[in-house]
């Protein structure tokens, strides 16, 4: 059995738990990184062992800096409640029942002043490790491990070929897609782990391709 350092030692990070802080920001930061920008507003649903101890943990905290795009192990997690504060962001939490669901698991959900709601629901699954579940009600499953392109788009004939073929052209080699839809030829959520980080041309090219509703780019 291969066992690395990271397995070892976890992951740099601020507060008590891997799994409660350290995971709980990076799983709020992918969720951003997915959500549309420019949120005027977070609700946090906390699931399991989350709602259980997670404020004793600070999950509460790494959750909503993550949100805000701050790293497991920015010293600015400790201070999230006055940054979003001083923001204007506003936020609440609350317990949810998911009965099926990790013992680790969030449901955000982001708000707008202009456009509609959006929630990302995933959970961290120990070492500073986590797992995307949901994507604004669409079933999927990615570790965000490597830079992550996650489109939403319409199941249509051509897409998944444009964006392979804009790929390509990039210079940005595809190490895994996974596609997973509603229904045939309604919503799906196409996401491609890469072996390269994804620069704006690129996220802006494949912003042209038809069918395609929105496209987000997660760098390392």
């Amino acid at each position: 059995m291969n066992i690395s350092l990271f397995d070892v030692v976890g992951p740099v990070m601020i507060g008590p738990s891997s799994s409660h802080t350290a995971g709980a920001a990076k799983l709020a930061r992918v969720a951003s990184g997915i959500a549309p920008r420019g949120f005027a507003a977070l609700f946090i649903q906390l699931a399991g062992s989350f709602a259980k101890t997670g404020k004793g943990h600070g999950t509460d905290k790494a959750l909503l800096a993550g949100a805000l795009g701050f790293s497991e192990s920015d010293e600015r997690i400790r201070e999230a409640y006055q940054i979003a504060d001083e923001r204007g962001i506003k936020y609440a939490f609350s317990d949810i029942d998911l009965p099926d669901a990790h013992e680790n698991t969030a449901r955000l959900t982001f708000k707008y002043a202009d456009k509609p709601d959006f929630t990302v629901e995933g959970s961290s699954i120990g070492g500073g490790r986590i797992i995307i579940t949901e994507i604004d009600g669409s079933k999927t499953s990615f570790n965000a491990e490597a830079p992550t392109i996650v489109i939403r788009q319409l199941d249509k004939p051509g897409v998944v070929n444009d964006v392979s073929g804009i790929l390509a052209e990039s210079g940005i080699n595809i190490a895994v897609m996974r596609l997973d839809r509603d229904s045939r030829g309604g919503m799906a959520n196409c996401v491609i782990e890469t072996d390269a980080n994804i620069d704006e041309n690129t996220v802006s090219a494949l912003e042209h391709v038809t069918n395609v509703v929105s496209v987000r780019a997660i760098n390392l």
